[in-house]
């Protein structure tokens, strides 16, 4: 076994005839290290060179031999085992390319070019379970097509597009099979079933409850809940006139209405930066922070006695929650979630043009003046006013219906309890 010094003199007299460009003797100092220290960290140097030069003077099998014998004497890095994966496509020796594959992904399992190249080997083969799980694994790790170097985007798009095929037979097969056990079960609420059914197989996105500060465990993430869960929506709904009536004159007073979004500019935006401060999505506020908001609840006398009939959360400074919600014309909200799980939001639409809709997770459904519906806000939704006209609806919280006394009384003191800790109203939000 040679020194240290020995082979290091022989690197830089191989560097210095690379560096004159006389690369057949600079190759010579190489194999010599090669030959004298197989395992010396200058010799794992030389191995890459001497591949790389085999492979750019096209001799495949000698650029394979010594990428093995690399991967052997080290194979901590994925590009030695992606090197070797290309050669042996080239090669067409599928097993060898398989075997290289899974040594990169060994040694990261979310290597983007490893993960699209097993799944072109497997497309490749006619392997389509495995070509599947390869497929659906480019999908869960690869970012937007359009942030990836131009010349991996193609071979990713490919990926994608197999695995969308796929879900569309599985998804279609399905059907077919179930279809005899769905018409004998016709009139049971599968609904869940379908959903499920649905995000199996690709045709709808999951979304779960996503509370930006306070999440309560073992609520059922619904999108939009069952009405007969809320029998005080009937009195809500039948005063709608009057509460539409009470809106048009605050409208009218032309004050009061304050930006739905209203940071300040120290703070993250996101995807607010375009409705922050603006009264393009305004709110006219009934009940704020838990308290009545002076001044405005006065005008709205029979608007603030059909919100007693609803189960308004006790959160000291916090909630409940009331206002008139106002989207001007060709204005969107953007995806957003809510900040915590243990409160619902109500929307009695008020006034409500063509071309208004709302999403809640994978549903989206048009407002229908005076027609009320519960949803959990901690789900993504978004909503849009594509029309000419203004959009209201009257918005409020009430408490998760399956939250009990005793729940319900213990959030409300650790509230409290958050408002000692941080000596104040506005410190914390749920």
């Amino acid at each position: 076994m040679a020194d240290d010094r020995e082979i290091a003199v022989l690197e830089q007299q191989a560097l210095q005839a690379d560096g004159r460009g006389d690369r057949g003797r600079a190759l010579q100092y190489w194999e010599t290290i090669l030959a004298r220290a197989p395992g010396h960290p200058r010799a794992l140097r030389a191995l890459r060179a001497l591949a790389h030069d085999a492979f750019s003077a096209g001799r495949l099998p000698q650029a394979r031999a010594l990428l093995e014998r690399l991967v052997r004497a080290d194979g901590r890095d994925k590009q030695q085992w992606l090197n070797l994966a290309v050669l042996c496509l080239a090669q067409k020796d599928e097993d060898g390319e398989e075997a290289a594959l899974s040594g990169a992904l060994t040694l990261d399992p979310y290597d983007l070019v490893a993960l699209v190249l097993r799944s072109r080997l497997y497309i490749r083969q006619g392997k389509r379970q495995a070509a599947a799980g390869a497929c659906a694994a480019v999908a869960a790790v690869a970012p937007p097509l359009h942030t990836l170097p131009a010349d991996l985007q193609p071979a990713v798009r490919e990926a994608l597009d197999w695995h969308a095929a796929y879900n569309r037979e599985f998804g279609d097969f399905l059907d077919a099979f179930l279809a005899p056990q769905l018409r004998e079960l016709q009139g049971a609420d599968l609904q869940r079933f379908r959903d499920s059914l649905d995000i199996m197989t690709g045709r709808k996105r999951r979304y779960d409850s996503q509370p930006a500060l306070f999440h309560y465990q073992g609520l059922a993430p619904v999108s939009f809940f069952p009405r007969s869960a809320f029998p005080w929506l009937d009195a809500l709904e039948a005063a709608t006139a009057d509460i539409r009536s009470e809106f048009l004159a605050v409208l009218a007073r032309e004050e009061g209405f304050a930006p739905y979004i209203n940071y300040t500019e120290d703070q993250p935006l996101n995807q607010w930066a375009g409705l922050n401060k603006s009264l393009d999505w305004s709110a006219y506020h009934l009940i704020d922070k838990g308290k009545p908001v002076a001044g405005h609840a006065e005008r709205c006398p029979r608007t603030m006695e059909a919100l007693r009939g609803a189960p308004q959360p006790d959160q000291p400074g916090r909630t409940p929650s009331a206002m008139f919600s106002v989207l001007k014309p060709r204005t969107r909200i953007p995806p957003h979630t809510g900040v915590s799980n243990v409160r619902l939001v109500t929307h009695l639409p008020l006034i409500v043009p063509p071309g208004c809709g709302f999403r809640v997770g994978n549903d989206t459904r048009a407002w229908e003046p005076g027609k009320a519906w519960v949803f959990d806000d901690t789900i993504e939704h978004e909503a849009w006013n594509d029309s000419a006209q203004l959009r209201v609806v009257l918005i409020f919280d009430i408490w998760h219906p399956q939250l009990s006394a005793a729940e319900r009384a213990m959030i409300t003191a650790m509230t409290a309890g958050i408002n000692q800790f941080t000596q104040t109203a506005g410190g914390f939000a749920l």
